[in-house]
């Protein structure tokens, strides 16, 4: 078998920090992860016109999370709690998310990817968590984020049951959007305590997940079990 080679998206910065220049960055371990299990991690240039391209060169696709959240403009009428929009990120996500569902290689979702994804398929988000819903969970836990916080409940019908084999996992958290109606095609696999969504999984194509967490840091058999089947799709 081959290494397949995994596209994946990168955060994007105007100035500021690393350079007063525009500049690209993602974190160590979304690529380690990938590499680790036999696959070749590629990040992708912000650069649209090369998507089709890159659809007939790529095995999978990861849309990564990140600090910034997806203008309210593409799925509400009003700002609701949403702050650090990255215009040219999402664009970029929206598109080569299109193209890649039209395909049947594998795509995950990784915290805001799995919202990115919703959205793309005319879901829409809850803006702010805490103010609106009553919630006990500290979804941006304040222990490191490569330990787990709090409980998800799987779906017994769900592809995500089928990989990881169990009901309820323990997970880290660092979002203060989630998933809120589901967009076309997506259903919810799993939840937390408070209802909300945790992760989502297209219902046409043979392996596209959204998950609300994030299994790169590979704390738990769950988060490797996913990884490592991301990686055998592709």
């Amino acid at each position: 078998m081959k290494n397949p080679i995994i596209g994946i998206t990168l955060d994007y910065e105007v100035s500021g920090g690393y350079s007063k220049f525009p500049w690209y960055a993602i974190r160590e371990n979304y690529l380690s992860c990938l590499h680790k299990f036999g696959a070749i991690p590629f990040p992708l240039f912000h650069e649209n016109s090369l998507n089709d391209y890159l659809l007939k060169t790529l095995d999978g696709l990861v849309i990564t999370g990140g600090n910034f959240d997806i203008s309210p403009t593409l799925y509400s009428k009003t700002s609701d709690g949403s702050r650090n929009i990255k215009n040219k990120r999402t664009n970029f996500e929206i598109d080569i998310f299109k193209k890649f569902i039209q395909t049947s290689k594998p795509i995950l979702g990784i915290c805001g990817g799995e919202q990115l994804m919703n959205v793309a398929a005319g879901g829409d988000l809850i803006q702010d968590i805490n103010t609106s819903i009553e919630t006990s969970i500290e979804h941006e836990q304040h222990n490191p984020r490569n330990e787990v916080s709090h409980e998800v409940n799987i779906k017994n019908n769900s592809k995500l049951f089928q990989i990881i084999k169990k009901n309820k996992i323990k997970v880290n958290s660092a979002h203060h959007q989630s998933v809120k109606n589901i967009g076309e095609n997506f259903t919810i696999s799993a939840s937390a305590s408070d209802k909300v969504v945790e992760a989502i999984e297209h219902t046409q194509h043979p392996w596209c997940l959204g998950i609300q967490w994030h299994p790169e840091f590979l704390i738990t058999d769950a988060d490797i079990a996913i990884v490592k089947n991301f990686i055998k799709h592709a």
